[in-house]
């Protein structure tokens, strides 16, 4: 019987945070290629990152343009990412990726790359969406922090890191609604979904990728829990 497959959501900030991070994609990939020759499958959904901000800063500095504009020109910077994903993994990786989380995927390759599709939330909720899709019970998401803390340790000292979270718990700390280039650790929208399918995710620092390694193997792992 096949394993079900790996839900990862890698954050752009990992993948292209002032250009493209060589190092990192080639470590990434040599991770995933050493999984998957025990057997795992992965659907890793690439985030827009910094690519998608300045483009949407210089949209928005040319003219007043409406929220959904902005995440549509968002939604193409994680499309660019995971075509950069998709060629690197290739010919593990298939030929298309996933832009449509809820249309029926046929996942017979060892890796499939999603991107963002609608306006309105992040590719976060892409990852949430696919993993309802696949029927996982598990998501990774991969970002440049190590731990979701009880308030933003970059404007507050005394933040203090959680290792384990309720859904409802996690909530309380995070912004009501979605934003386009909202940072948070994982997007309100996403949040509420997973809630409801009872979705374990696990936010950790995609650069520490022995950390990952770790996750995968089942031993113990820095980040944090939500559950």
């Amino acid at each position: 019987m096949k394993k079900g497959p790996i839900i990862l959501s890698v954050g752009g900030s990992l993948l292209a945070p002032e250009g493209i991070d060589v190092d990192f994609i080639k470590k990434f990939k040599d991770l995933i290629v050493r999984h998957t020759e025990n057997g795992e499958r992965f659907a890793i959904i690439a985030g827009g990152g910094k690519t998608a901000r300045v483009y949407q800063e210089g949209a928005r500095a040319i003219s007043k343009i409406s929220a959904e504009d902005a995440d549509w020109v968002g939604i193409f910077g994680t499309k660019l990412n995971a075509q950069l994903l998709r060629a690197v993994f290739a010919p593990l990786a298939g030929k298309r990726i996933i832009d449509d989380p809820s249309a029926p995927i046929d996942f017979k390759e060892k890796v499939i790359i999603g991107a963002g599709y609608e306006p309105g939330w992040s590719s976060d909720m892409d990852a949430v969406l696919i993993a309802k899709n696949l029927g996982a019970k598990k998501l990774v998401n991969l970002s440049n922090i190590d731990y979701v803390y009880d308030k933003d340790p970059r404007k507050n000292p005394d933040a203090k890191k959680i290792e384990e979270i309720s859904w409802r718990d996690f909530r309380k700390i995070i912004p009501e609604k979605w934003d386009p280039g909202l940072n948070s650790p994982f997007d309100p929208n996403a949040a509420k979904e997973a809630e409801k399918m009872g979705l374990e995710v696990a936010v950790m620092n995609g650069k520490n990728l022995e950390n990952l390694d770790a996750y995968l193997l089942g031993a113990s792992y820095q980040g944090t829990r939500i559950h």
